[in-house]
Parts: C-alpha cells; sequence; structure tokens
C-alpha cells in the first residue's frame, strides 16, 4: 500500500515538475516571440523613417522652386528672381558630387545634387526666353510706327563665347548656360582628378561645396536689396528655403556628414531668416521702385 502512495507521490511529483517546466518554456518561448514581432516591428519603422527622410532630401530642396516657377511663368516677368541663385547651387552641386569621389557620403545627398542640377537649368531655361521676351517688346514698344524698320530691330545678343564679363550669366541663349556649367564640369572634373591622392584638396573641395551652397541666399538678398523690394519673389520659395535648410542641418547633424554640411547649413538658415526680414521690412516700408534699367545694371554688377 505504502508502494503505491510513493509511486503516486512521485508521478504526481514529476508531472507537476514537468508541467511548471513546460510552462515556462512556453511563457520563455512567448516573450522571446514577442521580442522578435517588438524587433521586426522596430526595424521596418527605422528603414521607412529612413525612407522618408532620404526622399526628403533627395526632392525636398527642388519644392521650393515650384512656386517661383509657376509665378514666373504666370507673369511673364523674371526680374524677381536673381538667376545667381541657379549658378550658385550649379557650382554647389557640381563640386558636391565631385567631392563623392574623395570622401564617401550618404547616396541620398548625391541624388539630391543631380535633381537639383536638373531642376536649375529648368529654371534657367524658363528665365531666359522670359527675359529675351521681355527686352524684345520692350525694344519693339520703343519705336513710333512710322518707323519702317520696326520689324528688323534686334535686341543685341549676348554669348558665353564672346567673354564678355559685362554680360556674364546674363546671356541671351539658354544654350550659352549650358555651355559655362559643361566647361566649368569638365575643368573642375580634371583637376580633381590630378588632386584626388590629397586629403587637403578632398576636405578643400568639400568645404567649397557646401559654403557655395551655404551662400545660397545672398544673390537673392542682394537683389532685393538693389530693387529695395520683395516683389516677383516668392515668399513661399524663401519660407521653403528656411525649413529645409533647417530639416536639412538636422539631417546632417543625425547622420554625422562631414562638418562642413552641417556648419555651412546653420548659415544657409541665417541667409534665409534675413531674407525674410527683408519681406517684413519691405512690406512695412515700402520703397521708391527701381526702374527696369537700373535692375539690368545691378544684375550685371552682380
Amino acid at each position: 500500500m505504502h508502494y503505491y502512495f510513493y509511486f503516486f507521490y512521485f508521478y504526481t511529483f514529476t508531472w507537476a515538475s514537468n508541467r511548471s517546466s513546460f510552462a515556462r518554456k512556453v511563457k520563455w518561448l512567448y516573450q522571446k516571440m514577442e521580442d522578435e514581432v517588438f524587433n521586426q516591428i522596430l526595424y521596418v519603422s527605422n528603414q521607412l523613417v529612413s525612407w522618408i527622410a532620404a526622399l526628403a532630401i533627395i526632392f525636398g530642396g527642388v519644392v521650393p522652386y515650384i512656386p517661383q516657377y509657376r509665378d514666373i511663368r504666370r507673369t511673364q516677368n523674371a526680374e524677381g528672381f536673381s538667376t545667381y541663385v541657379c549658378l550658385v547651387l550649379l557650382v554647389a552641386n557640381i563640386l558636391r558630387i565631385l567631392f563623392r569621389f574623395g570622401r564617401y557620403f550618404e547616396t541620398a545627398l548625391l541624388w539630391q545634387s543631380i535633381i537639383m542640377i536638373a531642376t536649375m537649368l529648368i529654371m534657367l531655361s524658363l528665365c531666359t526666353s522670359v527675359r529675351v521676351a521681355t527686352e524684345i517688346s520692350t525694344k519693339r514698344r520703343s519705336f513710333t510706327a512710322t518707323d519702317s524698320k520696326d520689324e528688323e530691330i534686334k535686341v543685341p545678343k549676348k554669348f558665353f563665347l564672346d567673354f564678355d564679363w559685362n554680360y556674364f550669366w546674363v546671356w541671351s541663349r539658354f544654350v550659352d548656360y549650358l555651355q559655362c556649367v559643361l566647361a566649368f564640369t569638365l575643368v573642375a572634373a580634371y583637376v580633381t582628378y590630378l588632386l584626388l591622392e590629397s586629403v587637403l584638396f578632398v576636405e578643400t573641395l568639400g568645404f567649397l561645396a557646401v559654403f557655395t551652397e551655404a551662400m545660397l541666399g545672398i544673390p537673392q538678398l542682394y537683389c532685393n536689396y538693389q530693387n529695395k523690394s520683395t516683389e516677383g519673389m516668392s515668399i513661399k520659395m524663401v519660407l521653403m528655403w528656411t525649413s529645409g535648410d533647417t530639416f536639412k542641418t538636422g539631417y546632417f547633424l543625425l547622420t554625422q556628414a562631414p562638418m562642413q554640411f552641417w556648419i555651412c547649413g546653420l548659415l544657409q538658415v541665417f541667409v534665409d531668416i534675413a531674407i525674410l526680414s527683408q519681406v517684413y521690412y519691405y512690406s512695412r516700408y515700402p520703397q521708391k521702385p527701381v526702374s527696369h534699367t537700373t535692375h539690368t545694371t545691378s544684375a550685371k554688377a552682380l
């Protein structure tokens, strides 16, 4: 009788122990599955955020120019927008692409440069066609109806191959801008090829790229100052500059981009704020408008 009791006790104890061990294993597996699911969700979330941030970096830089492009198309007047902004961005992004041959940085920034170059060429094409059309219209209105050679009057053409610095970046054909950009790219690429092994040159190239881009708002700031007005400049563009530059600078810091990137990003933000201050000042205290001739002269001086 005692043997049966001991056997029953041992069997019950073993069964309870196995059941407890099984429960612990199930609980451990359940916790492990929870951790794996959580880690998977966290990984997917991080990837999604990274992709969204990369897309914002790639395409976010061109968004501010959409309202400016539409304003120029609607008004057929490009006087309020400084085409030197396009020059600054073209130089900066070409140098940035060359910098990547010497020092790796985020692929998103490389694509941003390519997209920005294409965008600036589109802006230049529009501004050139609008400016030439405006000049022709002005010339034709300046002649009396009795002039029999009215239709034969032509506006003086300015070409890149004239090598006249008085008309630098105010050429009459879009192809001249393309020639200038291509010439600069070839020269810069050749120099980079020769000095690519020099760490000092590569770092200087990177600094010049981001510093030039940081000067993006300076031509527009100067143009507004010369015109004593911000008329013709898209305020939406400047607001998007400010928000985009702020986001971009934060992105540089988070991704541990080279120091040149975030330092010049901060400089861009300060310039954007200065332009917004002009918007406030000239709207609050309107200045005497300058003539079209004065504006053209100031553009050449820049």
